[in-house]
């Protein structure tokens, strides 16, 4: 973690005046990417951080498409069109205030806030599927946290409680979920495609 803090700490410092450093936290489902993001909020007096699944779409747009579970969940759990023009572009390009589509859980519905993007600060971005080649250009430094598959599932299936009760945890995983991650791994190379990779536990 030291030599993560200052490698980022060093291209923090080089990166263009006006215009925020931003850091994207990838890896896959239950490998310690929120963990992280609150270990990494000192460093910088301006830190923001977004969630990537704080942008999912409604239901009806990732659920009953036709299309396999997986791939529902790797292409159409976000809008990646719309997130490059709302969040990663006006990011890199210094823009001061960005409405972002915010995803409201209880009722199904995204709603438009308006953020305030201080010009010279830190901005960390964690989430799933980060490196896909939509939006891999807009960060100015990537982690990638490699953490053992049992690790992760474990993590998983007794966090994500939402989903309902451990077999119906399992279940949504085992078709929706892991295969889109094995998708991702296979065609992305999130790993090949990072500044620093931490080997998490």
């Amino acid at each position: 973690m030291n030599i993560l803090r200052k490698n980022i700490n060093q291209a923090y410092t080089k990166h263009s005046a006006g215009k925020p450093f931003i850091v994207a936290i990838d890896g896959l489902s239950g490998s310690g990417k929120t963990t992280m993001v609150e270990q990494l909020r000192d460093l910088a007096n301006d830190v923001m951080v977004f969630h990537i699944d704080d942008f999912i779409v409604e239901r009806f747009k990732r659920y009953g498409t036709g299309e396999s579970e997986a791939m529902e969940y790797y292409a159409r759990q976000w809008d990646v069109d719309l997130l490059v023009e709302t969040l990663f572009k006006p990011l890199q390009e210094g823009q001061a205030k960005l409405t972002l589509p915010y995803y409201e859980r209880d009722r199904d519905e995204v709603i438009d806030r308006t953020v305030e993007i201080t010009p010279n600060g830190l901005v960390l971005i964690e989430g799933i599927f980060l490196l896909r080649d939509e939006w891999r250009n807009y960060f100015d430094y990537v982690v990638y946290l490699d953490c053992p598959q049992e690790v992760r599932y474990e993590r998983v299936l007794h966090r994500d409680t939402y989903i309902g009760d451990l077999a119906e945890r399992l279940d949504k995983y085992t078709r929706r979920y892991w295969p889109g991650e094995a998708h991702y791994l296979e065609t992305v190379n999130p790993k090949g495609k990072a500044d620093h990779i931490v080997q998490a536990d």
